[in-house]
């Protein structure tokens, strides 16, 4: 599996970073994990919009989703003609939802170009991909994403306060792309977002063989969060960047 950066920023767009997206490929097919604010700009630079083949979304709040109403407008106006709809997974709603975004009435609203699929705990398949979900603790419905090709894993927690089930889905993981968008001793709301510490200490239990912290807004300084995340985690960690690949 590849796994590169498209946006990392926490909560709106950094100067250098749009916000939330990952793009993993294996065997030819692409999926984009989530596209948040500023994505799909970002995307163009690793792939064409026209050669994905699934989006999943891990909730509703707008910096991990809200691009895919450009990304709408992208496939439905094409020159070429829009392309088949593509499968989107997210919360239940979601069609509904991004519908409302784009001031669009609900139906058809976007489903003549996206094939909406609402997420439950648990496996699919997915193209080359087993995809394994779970639900974690965030105001709004939320999910982690496990996905599993030729052996190798790679977990992504999405918007998370400290989950058990995140651990678990996150185990043995040889890649734990963790948000750590708070500061240990400076945030303190409960079952919203890992700090960099917590975020280390599940890579700890879950025996996650590397760690990259993602999410952290431009407020934070994101070096002071990699350095709690090490002193709990034995292992490798990495702050995720724009643009950075990770061979899985």
């Amino acid at each position: 599996m590849k796994l590169t950066v498209v946006g990392c920023s926490g909560s709106f767009p950094s100067a250098e970073s749009a916000c939330s997206s990952y793009l993993v490929e294996a065997d030819g097919f692409k999926v984009v994990l989530d596209l948040g604010n500023g994505a799909l700009g970002a995307l163009q630079k690793y792939t064409s919009l026209y050669d994905v083949d699934a989006v999943l979304l891990s909730h509703l709040h707008a910096d991990h989703c809200v691009d895919l109403c450009a990304y709408w407008v992208a496939r439905n106006y094409r020159a070429e003609g829009c392309p088949d709809p593509m499968p989107v997974y997210g919360p239940a709603g979601t069609a509904e939802r991004l519908a409302r975004a784009y001031d669009m009435p609900e139906n058809p609203g976007m489903k003549e170009v996206f094939d909406f699929r609402t997420l439950t705990p648990g496996v699919f398949d997915l193209g080359p991909f087993r995809i394994g979900v779970a639900q974690v603790a965030h105001p709004v419905d939320a999910f982690a994403f496990r996905l599993e090709h030729g052996g190798r894993s790679l977990v992504y927690s999405g918007d998370t306060g400290e989950s058990a089930d995140l651990v678990e889905l996150a185990r043995d993981a040889d890649l734990f792309l963790c948000e750590a968008a708070y500061v240990d001793g400076r945030d303190t709301y409960l079952g919203v977002h890992l700090n960099g510490r917590e975020a280390g200490e599940h890579a700890t239990t879950a025996r996650a063989r590397r760690l990259v912290l993602t999410h952290i807004p431009p407020w934070t300084d994101a070096e002071h969060n990699r350095r709690d995340a090490a002193a709990a985690y034995p292992g490798p960690v990495d702050l995720a960047r724009p643009g950075a690949v990770y061979e899985i």
